[in-house]
């Protein structure tokens, strides 16, 4: 008799099957921050599924943060974070330091995938000018090297994946005179998504998805068009840093990017849930117009 345990497995296979036909050679931009960065079981965990999903034919790209390694840093230096509008506070000190540390990470991240057998590039927005910014204020106040990105060198991307490599970028760009500045890696994440016109863009982060009620967890949102996330935003109903992250949200569907999805990092494989399941979990943020596709 044939056990039923296999027989599951097959099923879930079979499941999978019209995702990958779908996104095949498709580009897929994830934005990999948080606890998922910590815990060094999620974090091997996160870059298996991106690493399946580059075996099972997808282009994915990983664009990292490291907020809370970074602080850590800084902290060991003495100096305390300040952080104006969700944004850090960056003097020239916390510049070197975060660039130290994304850098570290970064290279820590290539070497999980290519312990996996896939080959990694990990590359820096100020390669080849991926990511040229400008000064970025904070409600007008001055915060320091934080950069908005104004240009990006997608085929700088587009030519690593051509060679089968599976890019990771790190989220610091250089202005026209050549200074480096930090970008936040939701920002930088939304830009190259934005750029290349990728089928989705992925959010890896602390929390389940997008509330209607932000102080209620059972009023997780599983689909949300851009409409009514600006309705959200509009009325009150989003607060804190998730008011910025659906606003790059919105901006990436209005700019090319088919699909945008919140998950949260913290659940083993959320990433394989939400693109190979029916159910799917988190939040996936479309246009009105996909509201009958199969995710």
């Amino acid at each position: 008799m044939i056990n039923q345990e296999y027989v599951n497995k097959a099923e879930v296979l079979i499941e999978a099957l019209p995702y990958i036909q779908r996104f095949n050679r498709k580009i897929v931009v994830v934005k990999y921050g948080g606890s998922a960065m910590i815990d060094p079981d999620l974090k091997r965990n996160v870059i298996k599924d991106v690493v399946l999903l580059k075996l099972t034919g997808f282009k994915p790209i990983i664009v990292h943060g490291g907020g809370k390694e970074i602080s850590r840093w800084i902290e060991k230096v003495g100096k305390k974070p300040q952080f104006i509008g969700g944004l850090r506070v960056t003097d020239a000190e916390t510049m070197e330091i975060a660039e130290m540390v994304l850098n570290k990470v970064n290279k820590e991240l290539v070497t999980l995938v290519e312990s996996l057998g896939v080959r990694a590039v990990g590359i820096s927005g100020k390669d080849g000018g991926l990511l040229t910014v400008k000064k970025k204020y904070a409600g007008g106040q001055d915060i320091g090297f934080v950069g908005e990105i104004t240009q990006v060198n997608g085929q700088v991307l587009l030519d690593l994946l051509a060679d089968d490599f599976l890019p990771i970028v790190c989220p610091i760009g250089l202005d026209a005179d050549f200074q480096t500045y930090n970008i936040n890696a939701d920002d930088a994440a939304c830009a190259v998504a934005q750029a290349l016109h990728a089928e989705k863009l992925t959010f890896l982060t602390d929390i389940e998805g997008v509330y209607r009620d932000k102080d209620d967890p059972s009023t997780l949102i599983s689909e949300l068009y851009v409409s009514d996330a600006k309705a959200l935003i509009a009325n009150g109903y989003v607060g804190g840093g998730m008011i910025p992250k659906l606003g790059g949200c919105i901006e990436a569907i209005e700019n090319g990017v088919s699909r945008v999805h919140i998950l949260d990092g913290r659940i083993p494989h959320s990433l394989l849930l939400e693109i190979f399941t029916n159910k799917g979990i988190g939040t996936a943020i479309l246009r009105k117009e996909d509201a009958l596709c199969p995710l």
